[in-house]
């Protein structure tokens, strides 16, 4: 999500200064992806940089209101970016939809049988599928990323679980479920969450079987 729940202000801008001073450092030129982890006492670690787009990267689309492949392009095409600066505006979500047990992660090929994705106002999703397509054990189980954007997190939240009730995926099982435990959450609502939230779920629902 953007922008994170866990960045005062302060702490978000200094961290925006040590990604650009980083990229300055190695000349880098073009659309890249600085990651880093955050203590919890406010300090942060670089981690690592992933010189390509992120699959995450809607949710920056969303709050800046720009087209970061278009850009790309025009990096390579040796044209210039079509912006200075800009800020975020509202707050998105970006909801991973994969074919796997939603308890257990395990991957879920199958045919997709019936199919009905999210819309409307403040809904992005990218996908490949359709009613009939078949996901193959091969590769990625990803079949979807529904992106959602509002006026603040609280609001996006809201949209994000009309989106998750709205969603039809039917002849494989898929993780729409656990999404549904994540943004009902009340540590994940409040931004109350860290590495081992995940963790912290699942346990929490084997002690109430």
């Amino acid at each position: 999500e953007a922008p994170s729940a866990a960045l005062p202000d302060e702490t978000r801008q200094k961290l925006q200064t040590a990604a650009v001073r980083a990229i300055e450092a190695i000349g880098y030129t073009n659309v890249g992806t600085l990651e880093f982890l955050l203590d919890s006492d406010g300090s942060f670690y670089f981690m690592e940089m992933n010189t390509r787009l992120q699959v995450e990267h809607p949710v920056t689309e969303l709050v800046t209101g720009l087209d970061l492949v278009r850009e790309q392009i025009r990096i390579a095409a040796g044209e210039p970016l079509s912006f200075t600066e800009r800020k975020a505006r509202g707050h998105a979500i970006e909801l991973r939809v994969n074919a796997e047990d939603p308890n257990t992660f395990a991957p879920w090929p199958g045919k997709i049988t019936a199919l009905h994705m999210p819309g409307g106002l403040g809904v992005r999703v990218d996908t490949h599928v359709y009613a009939g397509y078949v996901v193959p054990p091969n590769y990625d189980s990803l079949l979807a990323k529904v992106i959602v954007h509002d006026v603040d997190r609280p609001a996006a939240l809201r949209r994000a679980r009309r989106c998750l009730d709205e969603m039809v995926i039917e002849g494989i099982r898929t993780n729409i479920p656990f999404l549904r435990r994540i943004v009902n959450n009340p540590d994940f609502i409040r931004g109350d969450f860290d590495t081992g939230f995940v963790g912290r779920l699942l346990a929490a629902k084997a002690a109430a079987a």
